[in-house]
Parts: structure tokens; sequence; C-alpha cells
């Protein structure tokens, strides 16, 4: 699953990036308004693998992780970047808006910065519709095709909505109707998620950032979320370790790193949740889209366990916990479950497959 992140010129976005995946992209490159673009691997912490782990004592410890990728900053009324191949195959979009005051662009606008991407979006997409539409136009006065005539129509619906500024995460579509229009990957139907950059002096008012910059109404948008950070405070944090950080932290009254929970959001942005395994050798989590099914979550692992499914040992992470690791206590309580194919895996639990790929 991938994250695709975004942002006008300046706004922190390459810092952000390299604080999410650990990359050292210098800034200074993206001067030129150039559409170049570097990904990277974002590990998603979660204090269950922690615990976890310091249980079980695996050789191994391995968090779930989503990939990002990061585009040129995108100038108002700039798109061509938007159409970088990697970019549009993104499964969400992360949005850094400049929150902090600069020296070259002045006071923040974040309400008007939201705004403007969302713009440049639906303008990429309609840009698309429009083209599509004039081929379809064309191939259906030399033949006329069912297909072709279901595309048209669906494309003139969303030309409209697009027409009146509405993003297509807004519009509800039919699940025939959904399908037929996935291979565009339109920018404006990702779900999105706008994370405020504040200045460092600022860092006390992220958790009221949303009403304090009056983006009550952006907050209440279908499929997009609205988070905040500071790079400049995150770069810092990112130097110190144990309690050097933990101190450090306090002073600024938080709990852990704020670039943990832009991590949390994005990976629930993505629709993801985890499961884990557990052993000896390895403790990890494995991240699957909610909703998923046993016997898909086991391809997960390894595609043999997929094709040769039998049955899933599923436990609660609490359960497991309580009894400081000992599948045999959960076994004598009651605790542990055997489910079919069909059983819908849930975030947090333990899960260890049988399965014969012997036939």
């Amino acid at each position: 699953m991938k994250i695709g992140l975004i942002g006008l010129p300046k706004s922190g976005k390459t810092t952000l990036f390299n604080l999410l995946t650990g990359s050292k992209v210098a800034t200074a490159r993206y001067d030129s308004g150039r559409a170049e673009l570097h990904t990277g691997v974002a590990r998603v912490p979660d204090p269950r693998v922690d615990r976890l782990s310091v249980i079980f004592k695996p050789k191994k410890t391995t968090y779930a992780t989503f990939e990002v990728v990061d585009l040129a900053g995108i100038e108002r009324g700039e798109r061509a970047g938007l159409d970088t191949k990697e970019f549009r195959n993104a499964d969400a979009l992360l949005h850094v808006v400049r929150a902090f005051a600069d020296e070259a662009l002045g006071a923040p606008a974040p309400r008007r910065d939201i705004e403007d991407l969302d713009t440049e979006l639906i303008l990429a997409d309609l840009e698309v519709v429009e083209r599509r539409l004039e081929r379809l136009e064309a191939s259906i006065k030399k033949q006329r095709k069912e297909a072709d005539v279901k595309e048209q129509a669906i494309l003139a619906r969303l030309k409209k909505d697009l027409e009146s500024e509405t993003p297509l995460r807004a519009v509800s579509l039919t699940p025939d109707d959904a399908r037929a229009i996935r291979g565009f990957t339109f920018l404006s139907q990702k779900p999105i998620l706008h994370c405020l950059n504040l200045d460092e002096k600022a860092i006390g008012d992220g958790p009221h950032a949303i009403q304090k910059l009056g983006l009550e109404a952006a907050a209440q948008r279908a499929r997009t979320r609205i988070g905040w950070v500071s790079a400049v405070i995150e770069a810092e944090v990112a130097e110190l370790a144990g309690d050097e950080q933990r101190a450090f932290l306090a002073d600024l009254g938080l709990t852990e790193p704020a670039i943990h929970r832009v991590l949390s959001e994005c990976y629930a942005l993505l629709g993801l949740v985890s499961f884990f395994t557990v052993g000896e050798d390895e403790v990890r989590a494995w991240p699957i889209p909610e909703g998923t099914r046993a016997q898909a979550a086991a391809g997960t692992v390894h595609s043999d366990i997929e094709r040769g499914f039998i049955r899933a040992e599923v436990n609660s992470y609490d359960d497991l916990v309580a009894v400081e690791g000992s599948f045999a206590d959960l076994r004598a309580r009651g605790q542990q479950r055997l489910e079919g194919k069909d059983y819908v895996v849930r975030d947090g639990e333990i899960c260890h497959f049988r399965f014969n790929v012997a036939k």
C-alpha cells in the first residue's frame, strides 16, 4: 500500500518525508520546481509489537510498513507532476500544509492551501475525464459498444461533479460503477490526510489546531482527516533517544513523537489493520485491509499457507499478554479459537495458520 506525499513548495513536505521514512533527501534540490520523485518505506510504530517482543524475545522484530512516494512541490496552476505514474498509483494522499510563518512566503493560510490543493486535484481529474470522453465519443460513432456507452454515462456524471468543484472522494458510486472507473486512478477520489506543519512555538496548540485555524468544515469532508506535526521539532526529537528524548517530549507536553501519530493516521487512512505472528524467531505485524478473511490473511504470510489453508488459531492481544505469552494457558482458559477461511481477521489478533500443501 502506498501514500502519495504532496504539498506546495516550502511547506516542509520533504522534511516530513525524511522523518516518515528515515531518508536523507536534500530539500534544496526541489527549489527548481521540477517534478522529481522519491520513494521510501515508513515503519508504523506499534506498542503492541514492542510488548510482544519483550515477551517472546525473538531473533527479529518486524513492524508493519507502507510505501511513501514524495512528489516535488506543486505550484498553484502547475499540475504536470500530478500525472506521474507512481504518484497516481498511490492508495491515499498525505498533504503537508504550511502552518508556520515564513519570511519569503509570509503568514500561513492553511485553509486556502487546502482549498487550492483540492482544486488542483479536481482540475487534474477533469482533464483526464474530458480527454477520455472525447475518445469515447469518437469510438461510439464508429461502433456502438455497450461497455463504451456505460463508461461514457459514468464519466459524464463525474464531469458534472468535478465542474461543480466536488472531489470524487465525496461522490457516491455503486460497486459496478467504481469498478468501471478504477483504472483511471483519479486523484481527487483518494482519501486524504491534510497534515498541518506547525511552527515549533505552536506545538502546544496541535490538539486544537483544527478549531484555531478554522478548518472544521474541511475536517468533516468525506474520507478526509486533518492531523498536525512540527517537522522542525520532530527532526530534533529524531536525534535523541531514551531518557533524553522522553525528557524533551515531556517539556513540550507530548507523550510520544508526533510523527508516530502521523504514521498511525496514514495507516488508518489506507484502510489497514494489523494481525501478529509471534515466536522465538520473529514477532511480526502483518498489514491487511480491514475486512480481510482468514485465508487471504494467511496469504500475506506465504502463498503456500493460503493455498493449503486448513484453520486459523486466533487469540486476542490482551489475552496473550495477560498470560505472558503462554499458549498453553490460553487453551486451558478456552481463550484460543479455531476459525475457518471466511473468518474476518480483526486488528490486533494473534494468528497461527494451520495448512497442508502436500497434495
